[in-house]
């Protein structure tokens, strides 16, 4: 089986992020997304992370019903940070009659060879790469194998999202609606 791996902190989970994932799955030719919620990504501040267990919870909420997009806790017994290499490394092991395929933006490709090994992951892994405003697809650095897609993105991030909960203001139609429930419900991101 062919899967493409969208890793991220998804904190939280938005309507851009399951654009991207149905996105990729309907133009890519894979079988499966697998959505890897990253307990902490090497260049991300842990600070300001909701706990990886609950950012679990809540993208697995936004995919219920979807069973071509599977959420997975792959990084959250591997080492901290979380470095796609390791990732790469043990689900090759564990699975390896799968075919694994990274997507990312184009924002992370610009900087894919500032990464762990990232020769490693250039000789042995495709990428699949999709346009974010502002950054063009280019990667002088190391020659990798790579699929271009131009799907449809939204001005939208994680990071508005939590200003404007911290701020009372509604984030309706910016996530899907269990995650509102539950964000709601349980009080995340407001102090």
């Amino acid at each position: 089986m062919k899967i493409g791996l969208y890793f991220g902190s998804f904190n939280p989970l938005h309507i851009g992020h399951c654009i991207i994932a149905s996105y990729t799955l309907q133009n890519a030719t894979i079988d499966q997304v697998w959505l890897v919620v990253s307990p902490q990504n090497p260049f991300k501040k842990e600070g300001n992370l909701l706990n990886e267990y609950q950012r679990l919870h809540l993208a697995k909420l936004a995919f219920a019903e979807t069973p071509e997009i599977k959420v997975v806790d792959i990084e959250f017994g591997l080492p901290k940070p979380s470095y796609t290499i390791d990732t790469m490394t043990y689900l090759k092991e564990k699975y390896p009659e799968h075919v694994f395929t990274i997507i990312l933006g184009s924002d992370g490709f610009q900087n894919i060879h500032k990464w762990k090994n990232a020769e490693i992951l250039a000789r042995d892994y495709s990428f699949i790469v999709y346009k974010r405003p502002g950054y063009e697809i280019i990667n002088k650095v190391i020659k990798l194998d790579y699929l271009e897609l131009e799907a449809p993105l939204l001005e939208i991030s994680s990071t508005k999202i939590r200003e404007y909960i911290k701020n009372r203001k509604s984030i309706k139609f910016m996530v899907p609606d269990a995650i509102l429930k539950e964000i709601d419900a349980a009080g995340y991101y407001k102090s």
